[in-house]
């Protein structure tokens, strides 16, 4: 890929939606401003803020005191989407970066996408989802993020992967795109990224993930926050089914299958004990295979020591993905109700600050 001058790069703006931020927000912004330069006043950024009452918002305000690029919203709607559309309103530039206040990101990040979008025919552009850990249930979640027995054969969990994919982690576009597109969709708590980029692939643009980009996200750390993030988004990814009416890939509908055939065994078996034998088959062969990837995960990564707690990583990335599914097709599909409250808002979940990597 050819080459841009810094000189001849357009005018871009980073925004980044936080909520209660206050040990990670200065981090996250001294890693922004660190950014190798494009031109001097060529890089806005808007931090929109779900109201913080943890001192998040003074911090924004002394940053954005100090450096007139920095720019404050406030969102209190405290829903991730709101706030994203309510920055690229907002924005001067003419290209948006999105970036995440618990990502590490490489010194050339905004300069790489940037790069990228300008000399490619992409209409989005992004890297992998590179990976740090914490802890050892941390580097469980971690090795197993990047195996297709957890997540099936993701390209964008992939780091050396270089081409055209159907997302990107955060992603960079031209503003008129995301504007042509219609933003962000609001009534989605999560999984705004993935329906973005749905349909802007079924729109006919592309999406070109390049290896240059780099950022390095932090997967939970504990079997309670993998279970509670990945049940959120099966549960959302049912809320963009039923608006699109078909699933994005395949992979997003085979846990809820597994799961539903589970509890109509069991379910039939209180009336039948000859249907035991379905759960039983379901449960053995699903058995196997998570104890035969937790072996290739292990092996292949070099991380034997990992191996006994990888099925039950893997069984939490499968069951909570299932059963969130499950509980969206009975509130979208069969109630025909508002999303729970319980899954509505931004998240937050713990980080080690950088002080003590």
């Amino acid at each position: 890929m050819a080459m841009t001058p810094l000189d001849t790069m357009p005018f871009a703006t980073v925004i980044i939606p936080v909520l209660n931020e206050r040990d990670h927000i200065a981090q996250c912004l001294d890693s922004v401003l660190a950014q190798e330069p494009l031109v001097e006043g060529a890089v806005e950024i808007l931090i929109v803020d779900g109201l913080s009452d943890d001192g998040t918002r003074e911090i924004i305000r002394r940053y954005a005191g100090e450096h007139p690029s920095i720019r404050m919203l406030d969102n209190p709607e405290r829903i991730q989407a709101v706030g994203l559309n309510t920055a690229i309103r907002a924005a001067q530039g003419r290209i948006i970066l999105r970036m995440d206040a618990h990502t590490d990101y490489s010194l050339d990040y905004v300069r790489q996408c940037v790069e990228c979008l300008t000399v490619s025919s992409a209409e989005c552009v992004g890297g992998a989802a590179r990976t740090k850990s914490f802890g050892y249930i941390g580097e469980a979640v971690r090795l197993a993020y990047h195996s297709p027995f957890a997540v099936g054969p993701i390209k964008f969990h992939r780091p050396d992967y270089e081409g055209y994919v159907d997302t990107v982690p955060y992603g960079c576009w031209k503003k008129s795109t995301l504007l042509e597109l219609g933003l962000y969709d609001e009534g989605l708590a999560r999984a705004e990224d993935h329906e973005l980029n749905l349909r802007l692939t079924r729109s006919g643009k592309r999406i070109l993930q390049s290896p240059r980009i780099r950022s390095w996200y932090y997967p939970r750390r504990s079997f309670q926050e993998l279970f509670t993030q990945y049940m959120q988004y099966g549960y959302w990814k049912f809320k963009v089914l039923q608006k699109h009416k078909r699933p994005a890939s395949l992979r997003h509908v085979v846990p809820i299958l597994f799961i539903t055939a589970l509890l109509a065994g069991v379910f039939l078996g209180l009336f039948d004990p000859r249907f035991w034998v379905v759960p039983t088959l379901i449960l053995s062969a699903y058995l196997t295979m998570i104890l035969v990837g937790s072996v290739v995960i292990c092996r292949s990564t070099d991380n034997r020591r990992y191996f006994p707690v990888m099925p039950i990583t893997l069984a939490c990335y499968h069951f909570a993905y299932g059963i969130g599914s499950l509980v969206g097709l009975v509130d979208f599909f069969i109630l025909r109700r508002p999303p729970r409250k319980s899954f509505q808002g931004l998240t937050r979940r713990r980080r080690v600050s950088q002080a003590n990597k």
